[in-house]
């Protein structure tokens, strides 16, 4: 099976670019592990809307899963206490 091709919202790439270096490094970590895996082992499904969201610590990556097309389109990425908003 190839990977998932990765697609960032210019809204969540603008988060992406301001998170601390810490965390930019650990998100850009689950990123590439996201791509052969989407549904790794904590992942949740979104009650609210669709889409999935994993942890990065305090920060969330929001995205949905096109299986058809081996697709992932990451919408946010931010603080816990932001992201849903």
């Amino acid at each position: 099976m190839t990977g998932y091709k990765i697609n960032i919202k210019r809204s969540a790439e603008k988060e992406f670019e301001s998170l601390p270096d810490k965390i930019y490094d650990k998100v850009i970590n689950r990123l590439l592990l996201l791509r052969n895996n989407p549904r790794p082992q904590g992942v949740k499904k979104l009650r609210c809307e669709n889409g999935y969201r994993i942890r990065v610590g305090d920060y969330r990556i929001l995205y949905d899963i096109d299986d058809e097309n081996n697709l992932l389109e990451i919408y946010s990425i931010a603080h816990r206490r932001e992201v849903y908003r």
